[in-house]
């Protein structure tokens, strides 16, 4: 029968043959006593090579890089590090001394842990999410192309918000309401809401709730049977509600509506269920609805003007369309796509100088999208330069900012043609900066926006005086 020394021999062996961790045991000067077998796979080299040297000749031969031993001998106490092997492996070391009664270390026992694979997954994880983030701006692209296409510009943060709703909820039958001032694009973000959707196959039934006559809304929007009132047509007609079916119902100036009209409506919206003026049979109708006004609803439903029944199944899901003063961002891509547009369709090549571009850019635009198209529009037409000067913005714009109908790009007769010159360039300068400093919380974001870097902006802030308290 074996003695104790010899069992413990044995069960010694046994962890260090059955660990999966690299086991090293050394004595006090570092000289290595035991090891697993399985260093050759971790290291490079088989135990018999270990067994007898010491971990400083190990470290010297690159063996143990570094010596998890060595540190533990020199601090006398535990300690872990990261270890790089010849065999091209990555390893956790972790070393612990073992210490005799009179605080002298007799051993030291090292566990080394093979990180290799975990490595391999992190790396090929942070490359799948390099690749992620590379689709994903991919598609962003994609999608904001398709929206250029459609005259909606997303540059800006706010536009990009309204944006990704539509994208969330475009699959989805909520009722839809988008709030905001005239001219700002509500009509074409529903559209392209609608083209989203999955009734997107359908029709896309626009209605200025504004344009209808009170008198003539029922037999307009839910249709009449023949002979249903004089001059009506014999053979009846579909109501504007009926040609949405399967579709999508938007419903532009909804807030225009008169009262008694809406509880008519309400009805319709309830029931999904239209009975045509002079008819008795309902007819059921599926159709999204979507919503547009530039009035506040709530104000209108507090002052008795509006229904409150109609408003809850209305704001189902509201979103605000920022005028397009608070998208300042947005306005150069808009006069560039409309620009494209017009010059398209009248055969024309023309472009702004520089100066009239930034008073279109600065300008408050009061109608927001509508008004800069119509804009676009008239310059080309009404100009007999390709290259737009200050002088052939119209009055509105000219007058905006207090300035003489002649371009001040054209520079005075005289010697002081030089000092008038860089006077422009400055004054040019510091409008931009100002319509920077009133966009923007901080001199980074600024930056960005002027594409300068943020200790210019903070330089040029304090040069014409415009300082603030921002970042």
């Amino acid at each position: 029968m074996k003695n104790k020394v010899e069992l413990l021999e044995l069960e010694l062996n046994a962890l260090l043959t059955s660990s999966k961790d690299n086991i090293v045991i050394t004595d006090g000067k570092g000289t290595v006593l035991k090891v697993s077998p399985n260093c050759l796979d971790i290291y490079g080299v088989g135990y018999q090579d270990i067994i007898g040297k010491t971990v400083f000749e190990l470290e010297k031969e690159n063996i143990f890089t570094p010596s998890i031993t060595v540190k533990v001998l020199k601090e006398k106490k535990e300690r872990q590090s990261m270890q790089y092997t010849k065999a091209g492996r990555t390893v956790l070391a972790t070393g612990m001394p073992v210490f005799d009664d009179d605080g002298s270390i007799v051993r030291v026992i090292s566990f080394s842990y093979d990180l290799t694979e975990i490595e391999e997954l992190k790396e090929n994880y942070d490359e799948l999410q390099k690749r992620m983030g590379q689709y994903e701006y991919q598609l962003e692209e994609l999608r904001y192309k398709d929206a250029f296409e459609e005259g909606i510009v997303l540059k800006s943060k706010a536009a990009s918000r309204v944006w990704k709703l539509i994208e969330r909820i475009s699959r989805s039958e909520a009722t839809v309401v988008f709030l905001g001032e005239s001219g700002s694009g509500k009509n074409v973000l529903a559209r392209a809401l609608h083209n989203r959707s999955d009734r997107a196959g359908g029709s896309f039934v626009e209605v200025d709730c504004s344009a209808i006559p009170e008198s003539l809304f029922e037999s307009e929007m839910f249709g009449f049977e023949s002979g249903s009132f004089t001059g009506a047509n014999k053979k009846g007609k579909q109501g504007l509600i009926e040609l949405s079916d399967g579709g999508t119902l938007f419903l532009d100036e909804i807030g225009e509506l008169p009262f008694v009209v809406q509880s008519k409506l309400l009805k319709v919206l309830q029931e999904k269920m239209v009975t045509r003026v002079g008819g008795l049979n309902p007819r059921k109708i599926d159709f999204r609805l979507i919503a547009a006004t530039n009035q506040d609803l709530e104000k209108m439903v507090k002052e008795g003007k509006f229904r409150q029944d109609l408003f809850y199944r209305l704001n189902v899901i509201p979103i605000e369309v920022p005028p397009l003063r608070e998208r300042k961002e947005d306005i150069p891509l808009l006069i560039k796509h409309y620009l494209q547009v017009h010059n398209e369709k009248y055969s024309t090549q023309k472009q702004f100088n520089p100066l009239a571009l930034e008073q279109l850019i600065s300008y408050n635009w009061p109608g927001n999208v509508r008004e800069l198209e119509n804009m676009i529009e008239r310059i080309i037409l009404t100009s007999d330069q390709d290259i737009v000067g200050t002088e052939s913005l119209p009055l509105t714009v000219q007058q905006y900012f207090g300035e003489s109908a002649q371009d001040i790009t054209e520079m005075p007769a005289g010697g002081e043609e030089a000092a008038d010159f860089r006077q422009a360039l400055e004054n040019l300068e510091k409008r931009w900066l100002r319509r920077a400093y009133r966009q923007f919380k901080t001199t980074y974001e600024m930056a960005e926006y002027l594409g300068i870097s943020q200790s210019t902006v903070v330089r040029k802030l304090n040069k014409y005086h415009i300082n603030s308290k921002m970042n």
